[in-house]
């Protein structure tokens, strides 16, 4: 059974944006190439990507244009090629289509199919997007939070999570700082559905 891992950068207080539609690309972020590289370890190491719809169109902007961008670093030019070939699944009511090896599970019963999905896959699924983490959260769903805590206190913005005001337990599964001040913190959420 695969694990439904939530990956985010965030501030200290848990802000994954400070103004309304900068999906998580702040100057407040501090990626470095050493984090990056971390990262694109991570994704390849995946066996699929899951977004919401606003994640998504974040990524399918930017990523497939990148692979050959030769303006960019290598470290992004890698995981630009990653990110196009991994498998990924677009949650969304709304969009019919999408490029670059992603399939879209929409409707009512979407939760239930990404149980199956779950249950069906070897290895961790990469969660993109706060709106969907936050149902995958209340379904029960959700196995593992992996945040990239940024040396910043943003004091308003979006959340990590959706109006979510429930306790949260979680167990430290790994912990490492980078040479830019980030820290990564893996947790497993305890309580999810087997």
């Amino acid at each position: 059974m695969g694990r439904f891992v939530y990956a985010m950068h965030v501030s200290l207080d848990l802000r994954i944006e400070q103004v309304p539609g900068d999906n998580g690309a702040g100057e407040w972020l501090r990626i470095d190439e050493e984090l990056h590289q971390d990262l694109n370890d991570r994704t390849r190491d995946a066996a699929l990507i899951v977004h919401g719809r606003v994640m998504h169109e974040v990524m399918e902007e930017y990523w497939p244009r990148a692979v050959g961008d030769t303006s960019l670093p290598a470290y992004m030019r890698e995981y630009a090629e990653i990110w196009v070939a991994k498998p990924k699944v677009l949650v969304s009511r709304t969009r019919t289509g999408a490029d670059h090896n992603t399939r879209i599970i929409g409707g009512d019963d979407a939760i239930e199919r990404l149980a199956d999905l779950r249950a069906a896959t070897e290895g961790s699924i990469a969660v993109g997007g706060a709106t969907l983490a936050t149902q995958l959260l209340r379904a029960g769903l959700l196995d593992e939070l992996m945040l990239c805590t940024h040396p910043s206190y943003l004091g308003f913005g979006r959340p990590l999570f959706d109006d979510h005001d429930l306790p949260i337990d979680l167990e430290l599964l790994e912990h490492r700082t980078f040479s830019s001040g980030v820290t990564l913190h893996r947790y497993a959420v305890q309580g999810t559905q087997e």
